[in-house]
């Protein structure tokens, strides 16, 4: 007959074990820590009206004056002088909001991400996850500023799992060229994205895609150019939305280090 285990023992054992499991906070908790690291990116110009005009949502990295991007969300301009558009990023420091000028410091163009630069105190950042580990049915929640300039920016959290881990191409930003383009993307697709069971709005393009539980950023929100290669034969369904995996967003960050 075999001893039994004392009841404070095995108590013990099933606390030690508990303890050794990874920390993973439930979904309230992750979305506490991305808040503060989202911004708007817009132009600023305060001779119009509203003087703000929102583009996209990012999110700080690195240093936390770095902030992540889409390529499209991002205008062909530099900081310029008054009465001209200026790129700013819109951006909560404790219970104030500010309005601060941005500059483009790096741009990838095949993956659509961009890295912005602001002059300030930093923001918390986010930590980027292993996109190759994602897998599909793994449960994901991304957050942003939908509708932003109807709705106000207040960060909005949408919960799904990653449907598809499909192949994809990023066309040019040439509108003229897009539906030839989207055709060879189809077949030939250059990298992988994620597809999404939850819908993302215009005003997402940019935010993190991250995991449920950990927090970590494994994409981003893409809205335009890969939802319009996808489905531009299929007259841009709604409920399906796409994000780029963050390696590329961790490559971009290395070779802008490098630079500097």
């Amino acid at each position: 007959m075999k001893p039994r285990l004392p009841g404070q023992l095995l108590f013990a054992l099933l606390c030690c074990l508990m303890l050794a499991l990874p920390a993973r906070a439930g979904l309230p908790d992750t979305i506490e820590r991305i808040k503060p690291s989202l911004v708007v990116i817009g132009l600023f110009n305060k001779l119009k009206s509203p003087a703000f005009q929102m583009r996209g949502t990012g999110f700080a990295v690195g240093d936390g004056r770095l902030i992540a991007t889409n390529a499209h969300v991002v205008p062909e301009i530099t900081a310029s002088d008054t009465g001209e558009d200026q790129l700013a990023v819109l951006a909560r420091f404790g219970s104030e909001r500010r309005v601060i000028p941005a500059r483009l410091v790096a741009r990838d163009a095949d993956h659509d991400l961009a890295l912005l630069r602001f002059d300030g105190p930093p923001l918390t950042t986010v930590t980027l996850g292993d996109s190759d580990a994602v897998r599909e049915g793994q449960a994901i929640a991304f957050s942003g500023f939908p509708i932003g300039s109807v709705l106000g920016f207040s960060p909005v959290t949408h919960r799904g799992i990653v449907s598809s881990i499909t192949p994809i191409s990023v066309p040019g930003n040439n509108a003229h060229q897009l539906k030839a383009q989207s055709i060879r993307s189809l077949r030939s697709g250059s990298f992988p994205i994620f597809q999404l069971d939850a819908t993302a709005y215009p005003g997402n393009s940019g935010g993190p895609l991250f995991d449920a539980d950990s927090g970590e950023v494994v994409g981003i929100i893409n809205m335009v150019f890969i939802k319009t290669t996808k489905e531009s034969i299929l007259e841009k369904p709604s409920g399906i939305s796409y994000a780029i995996p963050a390696k590329h967003l961790a490559e971009l960050l290395r070779n802008s280090e490098t630079r500097r």
